[in-house]
């Protein structure tokens, strides 16, 4: 295949990072609308990303997890909560964006807070999170806002309320 007329590879975590997969769209649509089970689609999906992307062999289990989590995802199913703050941040990379991340860097720094953070850019990906307007700020798979600047105040309140939830979580 012509490399001009492969697709765009789709962006997924896989560990600790973030790995751009070509073909992961495609795949994933086929095992949906074929409804397949949950273990036939990993398998069907790890077999489809293998033939276009490189897959070290030690990282096998870890994609084969990381294409679980988005199969359920896409399917409307709730994943493990996180262990860890999970920021996105979606917009065009503008200097609104780039004030945006910079509030929620603050932030973390203040409530000494870890988070896993990532801007994303790419306007099909801010549409499979659900969002039409940007900026949009999501913490841990939830949209905090959309299509206008937060507050300082704001963002604080919800990286404060998000970490208090994820604590609960994690203290059962």
């Amino acid at each position: 295949m012509k490399n001009q007329d492969r697709p765009a590879p789709r962006t997924i975590r896989i560990g600790a990072a973030n790995i751009g997969l070509i073909g992961l769209d495609q795949a994933l649509s086929t095992a949906l609308t074929g409804q397949m089970p949950e273990e036939k689609a990993v398998d069907f999906l790890f077999g489809a990303i293998a033939k276009e992307n490189y897959v070290p062999a030690t990282a096998e289990p870890a994609y084969r997890e990381a294409l679980r989590a988005e199969y359920r995802r896409r399917q409307g199913i709730q994943t493990v909560a996180p262990e860890i703050l999970t920021i996105r941040v979606l917009g065009s990379g503008c200097v609104t964006c780039n004030t945006l991340s910079a509030m929620l860097y603050e932030s973390l720094q203040k409530f000494g807070l870890a988070a896993d953070m990532e801007s994303v850019h790419d306007l099909d990906e801010i549409w499979r999170f659900g969002v039409t307007k940007t900026p949009a700020l999501i913490i841990n798979s939830t949209v905090k806002c959309a299509g206008r600047m937060p507050s300082p105040a704001e963002v604080e309140a919800w990286v404060r309320e998000e970490s208090e939830k994820l604590r609960m979580k994690i203290a059962g």
